[in-house]
């Protein structure tokens, strides 16, 4: 099996693409959880439950995207001291983000539970839906430790360089969730809970395997029981980096929540069709999404190693790469989005639906090739703050205000409320542009003194 990778020296093309590519994979197996719920529950249940699918997975991935932000943490802080030499220290950091997310799990378990019927209600889940949408999301949340652990696995591999273990640990789950779909969804005629139930249970098979690998893995750390304790000094660096991205994340998804419940006032049809939609947009914003984990990585080891021009040269390969296959997305999207979505829905009003709204995420498949890719490299020099600010602008300033303002308008589609994430997008990306242009611009004359001052 693939062991983990030093990107500090060598080319940088080749390595990164190398690298984002088992993300690619991973991103694509772990967005089929989702997909996977909402093709066969389309396939064999009713539109009361794919609204309850779509609506409940969306809560569940805000859940998912906010571990996922803290995780990143981890990720950069083990990939700098990897890039500095340092792998006894790597050790301890995850052993106390162990610790962490440990806690993390129990807690998100407990209220997550708890908020079922309240989520359900703010997301103004329509009727016919409402006690599906509370039993997807309960059932989901039972099993938060696994969504928890998977992502824990993720970061700590994807930090040492090591992006094939996190994608054998989806794989698993993955294959796990389709045959349970199959079981309990298409055989048993469960419906919405057996979607859940089988997503769970996918989850806590592969993460007992994942664990059975590991343990025959030759790592480039060393982590003993002792080690899984609270240390504060790890603890503060890793909630230092990890709090901004994740907050980001949160916000970010509940602007994206809100314009699911905008929608769902709209009417059951509006709120399938929305739901099948985003389903869809997971795939198809798979390749920046990768990139941006993969930047991440690659741009914390260096930085960590002192070569900041190399993590700069990365960004820019990063984005010409992710461009090329921003521009086959649109494509696709554009002109054959009806196709893809019937693909999750059989009604022809929900497919008509989905693809009115999918037509406004082609001009964003452009757009985030750009943005995840700065995002990606922001985390991984430490700029975590500027990315949670640039977020809550893009998410609030622009996303969430243009959605409600369109929606109320006489005659407004779904393609116009859609309108708004590309609008969101192209904001942020000039926020990234010009905060990237003054961290160079300090970066040199910071070095500038340096050299002066050896003089």
């Amino acid at each position: 099996m693939k062991q983990a990778q030093n990107f500090t020296e060598g080319k940088i093309f080749i390595p990164l693409i190398r690298f984002a590519l088992p993300v690619l994979m991973a991103l694509f197996l772990q967005t089929m959880y989702g997909a996977v719920d909402l093709l066969i529950v389309g396939q064999f249940g009713t539109s009361a439950d794919v609204s309850a699918v779509a609506t409940g997975s969306m809560v569940m991935h805000t859940v998912t995207v906010v571990i996922t932000g803290l995780a990143m943490g981890l990720t950069v802080l083990v990939g700098r001291k990897i890039g500095e030499g340092r792998k006894e220290e790597a050790g301890k950091i995850i052993g106390s983000g162990i610790w962490l997310f440990g806690v993390l799990a129990l807690a998100v378990s407990f209220l997550m539970v708890a908020a079922a019927p309240f989520m359900a209600r703010i997301m103004h889940a329509p009727l016919e839906a409402f006690h599906k949408t509370v039993s997807y999301i309960t059932i989901c949340s039972a099993g938060a430790v696994f969504i928890v652990a998977y992502n824990l696995v993720g970061s700590i591999f994807r930090g040492i360089g090591d992006s094939t273990m996190p994608l054998v640990t989806v794989a698993i789950a993955c294959v796990l969730n389709i045959i349970g779909d199959l079981a309990l969804v298409a055989g048993l005629h469960m419906g919405t809970a057996g979607a859940a139930f089988a997503t769970v249970l996918a989850q806590a098979v592969s993460v007992a395997l994942s664990v059975i690998i590991i343990r025959r893995r030759t790592l480039p750390f060393t982590l003993h029981k002792k080690d899984i304790r609270p240390r504060s000094v790890y603890i503060r660096q890793l909630l230092i980096l990890g709090i901004p991205i994740a907050l980001q994340d949160l916000l970010v998804n509940i602007s994206f929540l809100a314009i699911t419940a905008i929608v769902n006032s709209l009417g059951l049809v509006a709120s399938a069709g929305v739901g099948v939609a985003e389903k869809l947009c997971g795939f198809v914003m798979l390749v920046p999404s990768s990139y941006m984990q993969a930047m991440s990585a690659f741009v914390a080891q260096n930085m960590g190693a002192g070569k900041g021009k190399r993590a700069r040269k990365a960004l820019l390969c990063g984005i010409a790469s992710s461009l090329a296959a921003g521009i086959l997305m649109g494509y696709l999207t554009f002109f054959h989005g009806d196709q893809l979505a019937g693909l999750f829905a059989r009604d022809t009003a929900v497919v008509a639906a989905a693809f009115e709204y999918l037509k406004a995420y082609a001009i964003d498949c452009l757009l985030t090739s750009f943005l995840f890719c700065f995002i990606g490299y922001f985390n991984g020099t430490g700029n975590t703050m500027f990315v949670m600010v640039q977020g809550i602008i893009g998410a609030f300033g622009v996303r969430l205000p243009v959605s409600f303002l369109v929606s109320r308008q006489a005659g407004a589609s779904l393609f116009h409320i859609g309108l708004a994430t590309p609008a969101s997008s192209l904001i942020q990306i000039t926020l990234c542009g010009i905060y990237f242009v003054f961290t160079v611009h300090r970066a040199e004359k910071q070095a500038e003194n340096g050299r002066q001052a050896c003089l």
